[in-house]
């Protein structure tokens, strides 16, 4: 797992620019903590910061092979799950290898392959080739877009990077924010390409994005497509066993520490107690992790969203499946830190407003770094499975909108109540989210013979793995990286992934449950307690301190009314917001204050312009 970034430009000699390239490499390095190195020719520079996960001394990159018509250079970020079959294909393909490294692999794959080596890949990666036999760049994102990638077009070619920081160090980089980048950070969409800044786009995920001198050319090498499902209940369970068992096998190879994210749900259980099993045939013992809040287990409160705390239900993992487990335990004053929203901000390089779950997120991962390197996680699950209320609630299946967004306000509130009032009209978010959903869903096909009521959940899930997934998974990439730590994500592999979607709805819910396949899966493995629990979300804190210190934080904004920060959010919202005195103030100002926090923060560092006419 690494930070990579990049620069081609057509029109002007890069050996002349290795401070600008060192500039744009230094912003990866909490990505890539273990080494550095930059490859600079005329018309391309790469940049790289390693985190060793394969291979500790031999996978130093940028990587490069020399061919009779020139060298082919490589940045690479991510694991190849599959190399140990690519590489013995290869060698009987005569290629020679001087490392053990997944890096090297995927490099003379493409040497071999070319752009089509996308489709023999089975992982998380983002990487870039410079190829000068042909004088292009070709960049290639993994097929659910777990590995960030983002580039920006020049007037004479490209930069590129892991994360638009890398990017924007760049002088050629515009810090430009217009209405449309202030529509996503409030639609909760995530239009697929869009990256906030100006000029800047994502490579989407499942895509090959390939600059030469004619411009930049986009391909599809995968996307979520319907197929007729024809296995049974009890075929359709056994399958999704099978995939898990060599999913977890799989990702379970590193050279480094490794543990598991344990939240006691469902997800992260069955992926634990598989992990478990499996070691366990070489007298290994998984090392697990879970959060928590000072406090919040002895006085937990249900509510819509959770009805248990994580907790038991961890530890009843923990001892079945006999892991050495470890509670991260937070409190409000780490949570509520303004250093710590800081780290968040400039580790995501938007202001999201996820407020206590990123900042928590971030600490998790932090500690968990002092004694792992790679940590497998339950990400995805819910998306893949069907695990969150939405998908049962007739009000969002039935909805021509994003289904999470049906009874989004009634849990946290309306986020378009904190903008001004002149910023809210021109936003328009309503009609964005709408032109979001419609161009989406256009993209869906539907089955043959397909019932009216399989349709809408096929456009439910379509929708939650195409746009809701991808939020959760670059916050996960962002966090965890911000510290080094690489978390791989076994639900997100697309053979999975096309697998359950194209079961019918029907039998993701034979037990009349959610998740009903993973449930029937992983039983066997799992404590009853688990089995049973209801699905709980991510967890948040209850301390009512926190509130209170976010309303601190955010008092010392109204003293400075010319902060920029105001032309987004209204003064006068968040004047009512910092005086509520509610014995727990409402979610809609909790999150309200965080979004402002977080909103004030982004503005104070990247000293973006706004554009907002």
């Amino acid at each position: 797992m690494c930070g990579i970034t990049g620069w081609v430009s057509f029109g002007r000699d890069l050996r002349a620019e290795h401070a600008t390239v060192d500039a744009m490499t230094e912003t990866m390095s909490c990505r890539g903590p273990d080494d550095r190195g930059t490859w600079v020719t005329e018309h391309a520079a790469l940049g790289h910061r390693r985190l060793a996960i394969i291979d500790l001394p031999g996978g130093r990159q940028p990587m490069s092979v020399e061919t009779p018509s020139g060298p082919v250079a490589m940045v690479y970020s991510g694991e190849a799950y599959n190399f140990t079959e690519l590489r013995n294909e290869l060698a009987g393909r005569g290629h020679r290898f001087q490392t053990d490294s997944d890096t090297e692999v995927v490099l003379h794959a493409y040497l071999e392959w070319g752009e089509a080596v996308a489709e023999r890949l089975n992982g998380m990666y983002a990487f870039a080739i410079w190829d000068s036999r042909e004088n292009k760049l070709v960049m290639i994102r993994d097929r659910m877009g777990i590995k960030p990638f983002y580039y920006y077009e020049t007037t004479d070619g490209v930069l590129f990077g892991s994360e638009p920081k890398a990017i924007l160090a760049n002088p050629a980089a515009e810090r430009t924010v217009t209405l449309d980048g202030i529509r996503e950070l409030f639609a909760f969409v995530k239009t697929p390409g869009h990256a906030v800044w100006e000029g800047m786009r994502e490579v989407e995920p499942g895509t090959v994005v390939t600059v030469g001198t004619n411009g930049v050319r986009t391909t599809r090498y995968w996307t979520l497509e319907t197929r007729q499902h024809t296995d049974d209940q009890a075929a359709s369970v056994a399958h999704v066993r099978e995939l898990l068992e060599d999913i977890v096998r799989r990702q379970l190879v590193a050279d480094v520490p490794r543990c598991t994210l344990l939240s006691g749900g469902l997800d992260s259980s069955a992926m634990t107690a598989i992990a478990a099993q499996q070691l366990a045939e070489t007298n290994e013992t998984v090392r697990s992790f879970a959060v928590d809040f000072a406090g919040q287990t002895e006085n937990f409160v249900p509510d819509e969203l959770r009805g248990t705390p994580d907790t038991p239900y961890v530890h009843d993992v923990a001892e079945k499946s006999k892991t050495q487990h470890q509670d991260i335990v937070l409190n409000s004053d780490e949570l509520a830190d303004p250093e710590v929203r800081s780290k968040v901000i400039r580790a995501r390089d938007i202001p999201m407003g996820f407020g206590d779950m990123d900042a928590s997120l971030y600490l998790l991962f932090k500690a968990i770094r002092e004694h792992s390197t790679v940590a497998l996680s339950g990400e995805s699950a819910d998306e893949v499975f069907g695990g969150y209320k939405q998908f049962f609630d007739p009000r969002a299946q039935q909805a021509s909108t994003f289904p999470w967004l049906v009874r989004f306000s009634e849990h946290f509130g309306d986020d378009n109540s904190i903008l001004t009032p002149g910023l809210n009209k021109a936003l328009n978010l309503p009609q964005y989210v709408q032109d979001a959903y419609d161009t989406s869903v256009a993209k869906i096909q539907r089955l043959d013979g397909e019932s009216d009521f399989e349709w809408r959940m096929r456009k439910v899930c379509y929708l939650h793995l195409t746009h809701f997934v991808r939020i959760l998974l670059d916050r996960k990439d962002r966090a965890s990286m911000a510290v080094g730590l690489e978390v791989r994500v076994p639900f997100c592999d697309h053979r999975l992934v096309e697998y359950v979607y194209n079961t019918p709805w029907s039998l993701k819910t034979y037990d009349g449950r959610e998740k009903s396949l993973l449930r029937g899966a992983s039983a066997d493995v799992l404590p009853q307690s688990v089995v049973d629990r209801v699905k709980s979300p991510y967890p948040s804190t209850q301390d009512p301190k926190y509130a209170v210190k976010l309303q601190d934080n955010a008092r010392q904004y109204l003293s400075n009314p010319s902060h920029p920060v105001f032309d987004i959010v209204s003064n006068d919202w968040l004047a009512k917001a910092v005086k509520d005195e509610t014995p727990q103030i409402t979610q809609a100002s909790r999150r309200g204050l965080e979004r402002t926090l977080d909103l004030a923060l982004w503005l104070d560092m990247y000293k973006p312009t706004l554009k907002l006419s």
